[in-house]
């Protein structure tokens, strides 16, 4: 058992990430699913570019994961994957998925870590429409 911050070129899979989490201790896993987004405000977006420094990335991915089981003792385990590259719409551009013997510390820290790591990760995200296209920030 053991923690994982990764940013991957390669498609996400939800489903090998929680099988990643199964322990006899564990009574409850929370996950968010951050997927792309055909509407932003108004605008169609076609598609996203992630773009990353990956080493710098998972340092910081760990920093959150660190601080997450800080606050949150409970959590037994914690696995950060995030897509960099093209997106298209409906892909899987992060799963952050947590473990703890009980559900209470679950969400509180789930909602922590996708706030913490729009804040601080350096991942940028290339948002691109039929008219141009715009970098933004993560928040």
């Amino acid at each position: 058992m053991k923690n994982l911050y990764q940013v991957s070129k390669n498609p996400i899979s939800s489903d090998e990430i929680l099988a990643q989490l199964a322990d006899p201790a564990v009574g409850g896993i929370a996950t968010f699913v951050g997927v792309v987004r055909g509407l932003t405000g108004d605008k169609k977006t076609l598609y996203l570019e992630y773009e990353a420094y990956p080493e710098m990335a998972e340092q910081t991915l760990a920093q959150v994961g660190g601080e997450v089981q800080e606050r949150w003792p409970e959590v037994r385990q914690v696995i950060v994957v995030h897509r960099v590259g093209r997106l298209e719409i409906g892909d899987t551009a992060i799963v952050i998925a947590l473990s703890a013997s009980h559900r209470r510390p679950l969400f509180d820290a789930l909602h922590y870590a996708i706030d913490r790591i729009k804040t601080i990760v350096p991942i940028w995200k290339k948002e691109h429409w039929a008219d141009g296209a715009e970098w933004k920030s993560e928040q």
